[in-house]
């Protein structure tokens, strides 16, 4: 345990969107050692290949109210977080924009009525006049829609790589490739003050009850396409998502399958994701893909949260498909049972 006059010591086993976060509240006032089991340039991450949309509204047709409360107040609680970063992150608090093609303009409706009020915020229901204004790219392309003014995103891929550089110029030492063993409160057989385990999906082979949610998203660049917030399209399968990033970059997704599936992105889901993109804006088909990848997120039975501790060990995990909207909620409530 710590020396008298030398910082506590903890380690972050898991360096994804959780371990990150913790560490940069925890990095001013503690000695902190990272273990990640993953290359430090590998991009398979659920928070690197994510949107990193925060949607609390439109979310709210799928989870609990409380959540989506939650995720509203993990808005404003982002700026301060990325205030800690040495270098600017996008982060944007615009509203999103649900559009959907004639036929599926009852899809539309029903996801209205699901849609939880949240203090005071409500969708506006968006003519084509409205549409036109929200997103000029657009004009004429959709006649029915909702605005949901409360939303925001930020871009994972920035966060990523200045909350590393931020650490690691603050002196966290890290250990990637490792994958760490946690057991009866030590770490690979090293004593810490303590330990937060934020390994994702990597904690199923110690928490069974774990399940991995698979996603699938695209990154495209498209210097025809300008679109000022993210965009969702009502799908007779699934919604898909359009998140504009910096230098017209786009994220392009489907909300999840039901799949512990890991492996690649199917020609399937390729197709779909590009064909409901270009239906949204013809200037896709010009674009050149970036990336195409799949990964699982962490969730639990009830797809809801979960924080666990035990003596010294603070497990923080299944934050489904809700990472960047909870993360900076649920990380304050856990490190609130000892370290903050």
């Amino acid at each position: 345990m710590s020396e008298l006059g030398k910082k506590p010591r903890v380690a972050i086993v898991g360096f994804g969107l959780i371990g990150r976060i913790a560490a940069l509240e925890l990095m001013d006032r503690y000695d902190i050692t990272v273990f990640e089991k993953d290359r430090q340039d590998a991009q398979t991450g659920a928070g690197m290949l994510a949107a990193a949309m925060l949607a609390p509204l439109a979310e709210s047709v799928i989870c609990s109210q409380v959540l989506a409360q939650q995720g509203l107040e993990a808005i404003a609680m982002w700026p301060k977080l990325l205030a800690k970063l040495d270098a600017d992150v996008f982060f944007q608090q615009a509203g999103s924009l649900i559009v959907a093609h004639q036929q599926d303009r009852g899809d539309l409706r029903s996801f209205e009525q699901r849609l939880k009020p949240l203090d005071g915020h409500h969708p506006l229901s968006a003519d084509r006049r409205m549409i036109a204004e929200l997103e000029p790219d657009l004009s004429g392309r959709f006649t029915h829609g909702l605005y949901l003014p409360c939303e925001g995103q930020l871009d994972n891929l920035g966060f990523f790589k200045a909350s590393y550089d931020t650490l690691k110029r603050r002196g966290v030492q890290f250990n990637y490739g490792c994958e760490a063993v946690v057991a009866h409160g030590c770490v690979d057989n090293q004593a810490y003050d303590w330990i937060i385990d934020s390994r994702g999906v990597g904690a199923k082979v110690d928490n069974t009850q774990l399940r991995g949610v698979r996603g699938e998203v695209a990154r495209i660049y498209a210097p025809e396409v300008s679109l000022q917030r993210p965009v969702r399209l009502m799908h007779p399968r699934y919604p898909i998502y359009i998140a504009p990033k910096p230098n017209h970059q786009f994220v392009i997704g489907a909300t999840e399958i039901e799949s512990q599936d890991d492996a690649d992105i199917t020609v399937r889901s390729t197709l779909e994701l590009l064909s409901a993109a270009y239906t949204v804006h013809s200037g896709f088909a010009e674009g050149r893909v970036l990336s195409l990848n799949a990964g699982l997120r962490p969730a639990f039975v009830d797809n809801h949260p979960r924080i666990e501790k035990k003596d010294n060990v603070i497990a923080i995990n299944g934050l489904y498909r809700h990472g960047y909207l909870l993360a900076p909620v649920v990380v304050q409530q856990a490190l609130c049972e000892g370290l903050l």
